[in-house]
């Protein structure tokens, strides 16, 4: 058995290889299926158009050869590289702000201790192209600057671009328009966010809503961290790669979705519990297991499971919520 992923990752000392082989063997014929139609979508040339077509193939996943360039397109994330060449080697060479750089070197042994890529003995060390794409998004983003949870986003997109200047420029796409305020040093968008699927919790599935009232457990205690590293270390590297391609072609309401399947589908396990620990324990329990592991199944799950889902009704919920943050704060 192997100890390390594709991606580099450690496998946990309890992991279950009999039941990932037996999810990746199925796994695999679907892969090849998908590659074969991704190949004749992209025809080798290196664009595509948005269209229904391409959505239902994103939602079906990507291929890995083809993950960074899709990503890189639908985002937007290529027409500004293209648009502003140099820009990124630039900002590098430019002068420092100190404070930040002291910020993110702090963090460097943080991100993915588990990653055999991310060690200093690693050739070559991924911890250099981190440093470096963090370094220029806080100068290129000075209203963000550096937020513990980006050196996470940041490792994953380099993990799968294998090339820095794209992966500063995914890192602008999530960070600069997919989601809301997120990284701000309020993080303004992040608990909106959270309140917001808070609200829908209480449409969907209203039983567990109750249940977090009358324990008075906030949300922010058991999903902020779904939010802030978008499933990073909670859920299944394929699993992740899944969500991340829908996330960057539908944009943020992908989040809410996959929140809303754990919960939904989990609902009965996380009604069981009857205290406050019990809850917030549930919660860390329902990221676990093949129903997480089963990519392929999860994801025609967040698209059946919660129902309909539209933009206006998560932008209606965030201006109420974002009310209901401000006047707390």
């Amino acid at each position: 058995f192997c100890r390390v992923d594709p991606y580099g990752f450690e496998r946990p000392e309890d992991f279950d290889y009999a039941s990932y082989e037996a999810f990746f063997s199925r796994y695999l014929v679907v892969l090849t299926r998908r590659a074969i139609k991704w190949s004749k979508l992209l025809k080798g040339n290196n664009s595509i158009q948005k269209s229904l077509k391409v959505k239902r193939y994103i939602r079906k996943g990507i291929p890995n050869e083809h993950r960074a360039l899709i990503w890189m397109i639908v985002s937007g994330a290529q027409t500004n590289m293209e648009q502003n060449p140099g820009y990124y080697h630039r900002l590098l060479e430019g002068e420092k702000n100190g404070k930040l750089l002291e910020a993110i070197k702090t963090d460097m042994n943080r991100t993915f201790p588990d990653n055999v890529k991310f060690r200093k003995t690693a050739d070559p060390c991924l911890q250099h192209a981190l440093y470096n794409v963090l370094v220029a998004y806080g100068h290129h983003n000075k209203a963000v600057g550096y937020c513990q949870g980006m050196n996470f986003i940041a490792g994953y997109l380099i993990l799968i671009t294998k090339n820095e200047e794209e992966s500063f420029w995914l890192l602008d796409a999530l960070i600069g328009r997919i989601l809301p305020d997120y990284y701000s040093p309020a993080m303004l968008g992040l608990k909106t966010d959270q309140e917001v699927l808070g609200e829908l919790v209480k449409m969907k599935v209203p039983a567990v809503a109750e249940l977090m009232e009358r324990h008075g457990v906030m949300w922010t205690l058991v999903v902020s961290r779904w939010f802030i590293c978008l499933f990073i270390d909670i859920l299944p590297v394929e699993t992740v790669l899944r969500i991340w391609d829908c996330l960057f072609y539908e944009g943020s309401k992908i989040i809410f979705r996959v929140a809303l399947t754990l919960i939904k589908q989990n609902q009965a396990f996380i009604l069981e519990a009857t205290n406050f620990p019990d809850i917030c324990d549930k919660f860390k329990q329902i990221t676990k297991g093949t129903f997480v592991t089963e990519c392929h199944s999860f994801m025609q799950k967040i698209f059946t499971d919660p129902g309909s889902l539209s933009m206006a009704t998560i932008d209606k919920l965030r201006e109420t919520c974002r009310e209901k943050v401000l006047s707390q704060g």
